[in-house]
């Protein structure tokens, strides 16, 4: 089966996102990566993770017509888990690799061991998450799920005197970077069949699945946008500018949108349309990451927390602390100040939140105000108490407006950009 098809690529600071159309402008399928410092390569993940989405989205249909939305499900839960254990596998291998050159020799032994748990005891999490049905959300990326585990084996087993916490997390560290930006375990074909092997399947899902593989999609045009977009392998031609991308795509989600937000890592964006997407005005934050997810990044580190998690735990607060300032670089300092003096970490991060969102409204100001209806994209859009920040901002300055919201108001940008694709392709 040839499915003709188009390709938009948003090579964002902090996460790169991609997005395939067919030929009637329908979405094929999604795929997001972290950026960190090799833009081409994580464009390439994105884009492949997008086309394995894809197959997935033909493979559901077929699945769910013969065996119904539990064995489809369970399908890509066991392909999620394959690619997982592949990325863990590597991981190992380049964690002892990097052992050489990086810890006394008379360590080696020790790390080895101490390694080996780790990695044991993370797959064996995986595989018991794996028998629940309905497992609890968590982080899409691979670095985050897995970083957050390292931590806290190498925190229960590391000895000061030896193979320590410290050592042990440097050993992540070096490799964690390599993995990430290999496309290793990204192939689909050998993927699914080490999930059909884990969950089982009729002859009819086993035929659904050779479809999926089978399918080949011929890209006929493709669009970049993003901060990294100038390192995109396209003609200069198929280059389109941030703004536009995604005062296009808010508007293709949202048809009523005249107003959007968007917050990524590295940059803020204060986007005014019309009825058409087209944009009218704009302001954008571009100086620094202050407010941006880089911010909340660094505060997720500073708390030992996950960046998923400062949302919820700021939702807890029972009164907004006053932040002086938002800047990357005095934020350490601030929170850590802030703690010594017995604030309690949600009521600082409830007014981390509010901070973020004072600094967004001045830009929406200053690009035309709030109009009907606002449109709130980019990654941190998916942060509850910034949403919650936000109304609250909007409805003090602005009255009641509606606020829209995708759950995956972060392929914004890639959405935008496809749209031109598809616009040029026909």
């Amino acid at each position: 089966m040839s499915i003709s098809c188009v390709v938009g690529t948003d090579l964002g600071s902090t996460t790169t996102k991609s997005i395939i159309l067919d030929g009637q402008g329908g979405i094929l399928g999604r795929g997001i990566t972290n950026s960190r410092s090799n833009y081409d390569q994580a464009a390439k993940v994105a884009r492949t993770e997008a086309f394995i989405d894809a197959r997935f989205n033909l493979l559901q249909r077929e699945v769910e017509t013969a065996a119904g939305p539990v064995v489809f499900k369970r399908l890509l839960q066991a392909f999620r888990l394959e690619q997982m254990l592949a990325q863990l596998r590597r991981l190992h291998e380049l964690v002892n690799g990097a052992m050489a050159f990086s810890i006394p020799a008379e360590l080696q032994g020790a790390a080895r061991e101490a390694v080996k748990v780790i990695v044991e005891t993370i797959e064996a999490a995986e595989l018991t998450r794996f028998e629940d049905l309905d497992p609890s959300k968590r982080s899409d990326f691979f670095r985050d799920t897995v970083g957050s585990a390292w931590s806290e084996v190498a925190e229960k087993i590391g000895e000061p005197g030896g193979v320590s916490y410290d050592v042990l997390l440097g050993l992540y560290d070096k490799c964690i970077i390599q993995v990430e930006n290999e496309p290793l375990a990204l192939g689909f074909g050998d993927h699914i069949d080490a999930a059909m092997l884990r969950v089982g399947g009729s002859e009819a899902v086993r035929t659904g699945v050779r479809h999926a593989v089978d399918a080949e999609f011929v890209v006929v045009g493709e669009v970049g946008t993003g901060y990294g977009r100038q390192r995109l392998p396209f003609p200069k031609e198929m280059i389109r500018s941030e703004i536009l991308c995604h005062g296009l795509g808010a508007s293709s989600m949202f048809g009523g949108t005249r107003t959007v937000l968007d917050i990524g890592g590295q940059d803020t964006k204060a986007i005014q349309v019309d009825g058409s997407g087209i944009v009218t005005s704009f302001q954008m934050n571009d100086r620094c990451a202050a407010g941006c997810g880089r911010y909340l990044g660094y505060i997720a580190d500073e708390m030992n927390l996950g960046l998923h998690e400062l949302g919820p735990l700021a939702q807890q607060s029972s009164r907004t602390v006053k932040i002086n300032s938002t800047c990357t670089v005095f934020a350490g300092a601030e929170l850590r100040e802030r703690l010594s003096l017995g604030e309690k970490r949600e009521d600082i991060l409830a007014g981390l939140h509010r901070a973020i969102m004072l600094r967004a409204m001045s830009l929406l100001a200053r690009s035309g105000g709030v109009d009907n209806e606002f449109t709130f994209t980019g990654g941190v859009a998916n942060n509850p108490a910034a949403v919650s920040a936000l109304r609250e901002l909007v409805a003090e300055n602005y009255g009641a407006k509606v606020l829209n919201i995708s759950p995956d108001s972060i392929y914004t940008g890639a959405l935008g950009g496809a749209i031109f694709a598809h616009r040029s392709a026909n």
